[in-house]
């Protein structure tokens, strides 16, 4: 096996490994009683829940352009990730989907804390 190969197959489980982690963490995040939390606790995980919402529709888009060249390397998929998963965080970050704030309002009306 040669070293490109090593790499390779680094690079493609580095990704399964962040993807998982990234999936867990919102269901985590989903599955938990917010019922005791504070309300920062509360809207850290809608923003958290919005991240990863956003970073799906990413992925079915990037999933919908044609490539006209699929040997890509594992280390450009990585990167392209990466990136994808920055995008998800400053459009969460920037409020502009509102989908965080929606639910946060939602939450807080369920577990009593207005």
């Amino acid at each position: 096996m040669s070293v490109v190969d090593s790499l390779t197959g680094f690079g493609n489980s580095y990704l399964d490994t962040m993807k998982q982690n990234t999936a867990s963490s919102a269901e985590n995040a989903a599955s938990k009683d917010y019922s005791s939390a504070t309300e920062e606790q509360l809207f850290d995980a809608c923003k958290e829940f919005e991240t990863y919402f956003v970073e799906q529709m990413f992925e079915a888009m990037k999933e919908t352009v044609h490539k006209e060249d699929s040997s890509e390397s594992s280390y450009m998929n990585m990167f392209e990730d990466n990136l994808y998963q920055e995008y998800a965080k400053n459009v969460a970050d920037s409020g502009q989907l509102g989908l965080a704030q929606t639910l946060y309002e939602q939450m807080k009306r369920t577990y009593e804390l207005e």
